[in-house]
C-alpha cells in the first residue's frame, strides 16, 4: 500500500512507537491502524498538555493500552483470563490514578488496573507522586489520559470516582461508585494518611 494511505503523524518521533506496536499487534492489527491509533492517541493528549513536545511516550503508552483493550473486546476469551478494573474520575491526576496504582500495588500481576479521566488534567497531581513514592508505590512515567470507548468495553469492573454524569455506562457491565474527595491541595501528610493501612 502506497505511503499517502497511511494516516498522518503528527510527530515524527511516533514512527518508532508504530514500528514497535505494529510488531507486537502483526497479525491482527495492520500498521495503518496502529498509526492512525497512535495518532489519535497523541491528538487527545495533545488537547490538555502542557507541552507537545513531551508526548512522544505517553502516547505509545495510550495507544498500546487502546490496542490491548480493543483485542480484548474482539475476543475476550484470547486473554489471560485476569480481571480488569477500570478507575474514573474527573481529571485522572489525582484520585483515579491513586487507586488503579495502589491496585496493581497490592495485586501485583493478578489484575490489569487501569484509569482514565472525563475531562483530563495536563499532569498528575506532584503531591500525589510524592505521597506514593513515600507509601512505596512506583508510578512509572503516569500522565492523565481521556476516557475511550474500548477501555471502558475492555473493563470487567468501572471504578467511578466523583466524576458525575460524565462517568461512562455501558449496559452489562459491573459498576461501582467510590465518591472519594479530590486530593488536590492536600497536604503529603493526609494524603499518607488517606492511604490504606500497608500500602
Amino acid at each position: 500500500m502506497a505511503a499517502s494511505a497511511y494516516p498522518v503523524l503528527p510527530d515524527e518521533r511516533l514512527a518508532a512507537g508504530v514500528a514497535r506496536l505494529a510488531v507486537h499487534h502483526q497479525g491482527r492489527y495492520r500498521v495503518e491502524t496502529v498509526q492512525r491509533l497512535i495518532a489519535d492517541s497523541y491528538e487527545r493528549l495533545a488537547v490538555n498538555a502542557h507541552v507537545r513536545t513531551h508526548l512522544v511516550v505517553p502516547a505509545e503508552r495510550f495507544a498500546a493500552e487502546r490496542l490491548d483493550a480493543l483485542a480484548h473486546v474482539e475476543n475476550p476469551t484470547a486473554g489471560d483470563g485476569r480481571p480488569r478494573m477500570l478507575f474514573v474520575c474527573s481529571h485522572n491526576a489525582g484520585r483515579s490514578q491513586m487507586a488503579a496504582a495502589l491496585l496493581a500495588h497490592r495485586a501485583g500481576d493478578g489484575v490489569i488496573a487501569s484509569s482514565a479521566g472525563t475531562q483530563p488534567s495536563g499532569a498528575v497531581d506532584s503531591h500525589l507522586l510524592q505521597a506514593l513514592t513515600e507509601a512505596g508505590v512506583a508510578l512509572d512515567e503516569v500522565s492523565p489520559k481521556p476516557l475511550t470507548d474500548e477501555v471502558v468495553q475492555a473493563s470487567d469492573i468501572v471504578i467511578t470516582m466523583g466524576c458525575g454524569d460524565a462517568c461512562p455506562v455501558v449496559p452489562g457491565h459491573r459498576y461501582l461508585d467510590r465518591p472519594v474527595p479530590d486530593p488536590d491541595g492536600a497536604r503529603i501528610t493526609d494524603l499518607l494518611d488517606s492511604l490504606p493501612s500497608g500500602s
